[in-house]
């Protein structure tokens, strides 16, 4: 038996495929994280959703914890020991600068998901088509999203207590102009779901990144570096794979990042998590 290590897990393009509607995690991928847990090893998630969008398929899974708002909040075994939030002034100006130029967005917190007034439309075009005169948008509506589903637009935005704030490319908007208004008062990235557009983008608390959360999560758990892994298939995923001993990419991740990792295993849906666990020697 190999020593015990811990292991992070993105979800998007990684433990879940997004491409299906209900989203969906290969059968493969949760035997590899029971086996691994059974043969000692701790399994984290480490992801850019906040805790309002790790919906319950996912967590019964069963993980040791969850590093998640790409590293703004940290629970271990269901215990917080770390959160960092947006300034409520900041998320109140980034709420206006979008609304004054016409861009969709949401506010992730970890109670909920808060959608700006066209967001849900565009949501819906761009998953279903034109639900409104095409009879097969209309039955692909009837399937539902859980991502849709979670959105809350039915009270005033929350400033408070947001994790995170997720843009879509709307209109021609293009993410350098947002980058240039903000990137002194956030950490930003390019989004990783296709469907948002090349041109989305999200806006976190500014110092904290899954890396640095990774560390505050190693150093609680009085564990070594040297026995880490990361699975990852975004750009958004870089600071994990470099914080980590050994950097995975899925087979299906972004060409950037099987540049820097230490292995490529097989697609998402062609068993890369539990084949990459099999190289590793992890169950």
């Amino acid at each position: 038996m190999c020593k015990k290590s811990i292991i992070f897990l993105d979800i998007d393009g990684t433990l879940v495929n997004t491409s299906t509607n209900p989203e969906s995690i290969p059968d493969s991928a949760v035997e590899a994280v029971h086996q691994a847990r059974r043969n000692g090893h701790q399994v984290y998630l480490c992801t850019g959703r906040s805790k309002a969008e790790i919906y319950d398929f996912i967590t019964e899974v069963g993980f040791d914890g969850v590093i998640g708002a790409a590293g703004g909040f940290i629970e271990v075994q269901g215990k917080e020991i770390f959160h960092e939030t947006i300034k409520p002034e900041s998320a109140a100006q980034v709420a206006t600068y979008f609304n004054e130029h016409n861009i969709d967005f949401y506010l992730e917190s970890n109670t909920g998901l808060y959608a700006s007034k066209n967001l849900i439309p565009h949501l819906e075009w761009i998953m279903y088509g034109d639900v409104e005169h095409d009879p097969a948008a209309r039955e692909r509506k009837k399937e539902g999203s859980n991502f849709i589903n979670a959105l809350n637009q039915d009270s005033e935005m929350p400033m408070e207590d947001i994790n995170k704030i997720c843009f879509l490319e709307t209109n021609g908007s293009k993410y350098q102009d947002i980058y240039d208004a903000f990137h002194d008062e956030f950490y930003m990235v390019r989004c990783t779901v296709p469907i948002f557009g090349d041109e989305s983008g999200e806006m976190s608390v500014p110092g904290i990144n899954k890396s640095t959360s990774i560390r505050i999560l190693l150093d609680y758990l009085k564990a070594d570096i040297s026995d880490t892994y990361a699975l990852g298939d975004g750009m958004n995923d870089a600071e994990m794979l470099d914080c980590v001993h050994t950097g995975i990419a899925m087979g299906n991740a972004k060409e950037g990042l099987k540049a820097i990792a230490d292995y490529i295993t097989t697609d998402l849906t062609d068993d890369g998590i539990y084949n990459a666990f099999k190289h590793f020697g992890l169950i």
